[in-house]
């Protein structure tokens, strides 16, 4: 099975616990304002690899990896591509390697069956999952779609065992005020499974990717978070 793919990273230390082979692939639906990747948003373009060859060439680092390292498929949006991850996983599972997804979750209940997902957690040893935001208004002007499928995801992951990270970007004055934190909070009490919560502060060092593809860059007068806001945030939603 072949995947389209974005790049790889050798020594990925911020997308799952460890040393991490990180790749990232093409395509994604959502249109978050802050996103850093828009120049993986195109479905079906970039190198053509097989899950196989990917594989290998991700073994050639293990030596690095160490006790809780190994590959995380990032994005882009993987679960647009569900059957290359579940080839991918499936062999390095195999190989006795750790498995994580970096997810945004959007595909589920779109083109991601819940037969599908039920097959990939039985091959994934984590979800790091990214909830923009915990209120539906703001997250479709956020992202330009509903985040209800999004939630739907993460009880499924909850319900199948699957072991998840919650991500969440904090944005001033999209998602950092202190009613959509405490509503994030109370969501991520639902589930039974959530190992560990992150707050992302917002950066602006992606923005020169929209220049470059001729993308205005919607929150181009907006700074990123004071250190007293992630404080706070961090405290509200239990973070690291």
């Amino acid at each position: 099975m072949k995947g389209y793919i974005h790049s790889t990273e050798s020594f990925g230390s911020a997308d799952g616990p460890g040393v991490r082979f990180i790749i990232f692939v093409n395509g994604c639906n959502l249109r978050c304002q802050f996103c850093h990747n828009p120049d993986t948003w195109k479905s079906n373009v970039g190198d053509e690899i097989e899950a196989a060859d990917l594989l290998k060439k991700a073994l050639r680092y293990r030596p690095y990896w160490g006790d809780e390292g190994g590959i995380t498929v990032s994005g882009g949006e993987p679960l647009l591509q569900p059957e290359f991850l579940l080839d991918l996983f499936t062999l390095a599972k195999k190989e006795g390697v750790n498995t994580c997804i970096d997810t945004a979750g959007n595909p589920y209940l779109n083109s991601l069956t819940e037969d599908m997902v039920e097959q990939l957690a039985k091959v994934t040893d984590l979800v790091m999952l990214d909830i923009k935001h915990a209120d539906e208004d703001g997250h479709k002007k956020l992202t330009g779609a509903t985040g209800k499928n999004i939630k739907a995801f993460a009880h499924k992951l909850s319900d199948l065992g699957v072991p998840m990270w919650i991500r969440h970007v904090l944005v001033p004055g999209i998602n950092d005020d202190e009613e959509s934190l405490k509503k994030l909070r109370s969501f991520i009490d639902e589930l039974q499974t959530v190992k560990r919560v992150e707050v992302l502060p917002y950066h602006t060092m992606g923005k020169y990717k929209w220049e470059d593809l001729g993308i205005e860059y919607p929150l181009k007068d907006v700074e990123p978070p004071t250190e007293e806001s992630i404080k706070k945030a961090k405290e509200i939603l239990g973070a690291k």
